[in-house]
């Protein structure tokens, strides 16, 4: 397929999706609220400034918050008497950050404009502008999800994908979404910046599924470096970069490096190793098309920002994000 033909194919996907939940809309705030983009800007602007990773960040939050129950701000609640935090997920514990940050955001919106942005919209606005600030594509956010009075701790265990799953096994979590191998590669994209903890590969360094020897798949150079970064008796939480070349900005070196074997994740890498994948031609097409990459994924976090998300009566706008109102 051309990459104008994955594109349209792309858009018209993105637009039918977004059809089936017409509430949301990209004015919906414009009466209410009209200033919520640049207040949010504003705030992650400030936090960059110490953090160069909050951008990444608060684009996984908003992935790992749809991938369970929907975008519904559900990963934000923290335990209480009626809550059992999503936080506390393997895919999450000590993973998931940036919610220091939510809460300055959602403290700056409800001065501005009180009872009315929900935290499921904070962050999808937020994934928005930190791919923005970080260099890559913008996009109209839909807006007009309500939050959550429930979390589901099971579900982030066994919804959100992980970097150590086969390929078969991602493409079958993205589906029951609602998301396509198109899907698939493009939001795999967004690992083109952020850091990553040896924990989530160190498997793929020494002792490949139980086979004693490195993933054979691994560039022997990227090998080496990752094995001094991450020894078989070092810290599981050693930091690495995610993208080894332009680490904190939003670009398609990604697809370079999947071609250069040079994937962090098994996941990534299975993306174009894995013998006759449909995958691979996307691959391609993003690595030798940055504008081609940056289409696709404004329309893929639009459709998948439409997971299920709670509109309407229903749920709630939290007045704090960790917290149910009242509870």
């Amino acid at each position: 397929m051309s990459s104008t033909l994955l594109i349209s194919a792309t858009l018209a996907l993105a637009l039918l999706f977004v059809g089936s939940d017409a509430q949301l809309s990209a004015t919906f705030y414009n009466s209410t609220c009209p200033n919520v983009t640049s207040i949010v800007s504003n705030v992650i602007q400030q936090a960059q400034q110490s953090d160069v990773r909050i951008t990444a960040s608060l684009l996984r939050l908003h992935f790992h918050d749809c991938f369970v129950n929907g975008c519904d701000g559900s990963i934000l609640l923290v335990n209480s008497s009626t809550i059992v935090t999503e936080q506390d997920a393997l895919p999450n514990v000590g993973s998931v950050r940036g919610f220091g940050v939510v809460d300055n955001i959602k403290t700056a919106v409800e001065n501005s404009c009180p009872g009315v942005v929900s935290c499921a919209d904070i962050l999808a606005i937020a994934a928005e502008v930190s791919v923005s600030l970080s260099g890559g594509p913008t996009w109209n956010v839909l807006l007009g999800r309500r939050d959550s009075t429930i979390a589901n701790l099971s579900g982030a265990n066994s919804d959100i994908p992980a970097p150590f799953e086969s390929l078969s096994i991602i493409t079958t979590k993205f589906s029951v979404k609602g998301l396509d191998t198109n899907d698939l590669v493009t939001l795999s994209g967004g690992h083109t910046f952020g850091r990553s903890r040896c924990l989530n590969f160190i498997s793929r360094l020494y002792n490949f599924s139980g086979t004693g020897s490195p993933d054979p798949t691994l560039n022997t150079t990227y090998l080496a470096t990752l094995q001094q970064i991450c020894p078989q008796n070092g810290s599981p939480n050693t930091l690495t970069n995610l993208d080894p070349i332009t680490p904190n900005t939003f670009d398609n070196n990604y697809y370079a490096n999947l071609q250069n074997n040079q994937g962090l994740f098994q996941s990534d890498q299975e993306l174009f190793s894995t013998t006759g994948a449909s995958t691979i031609s996307i691959v391609n097409s993003f690595s030798s098309s940055q504008n081609t990459f940056f289409q696709n994924f404004a329309s893929s976090m639009i459709k998948m920002g439409n997971i299920s998300p709670l509109t309407g009566t229903n749920g709630q706008v939290r007045s704090d994000c960790k917290l149910v109102n009242g509870g």
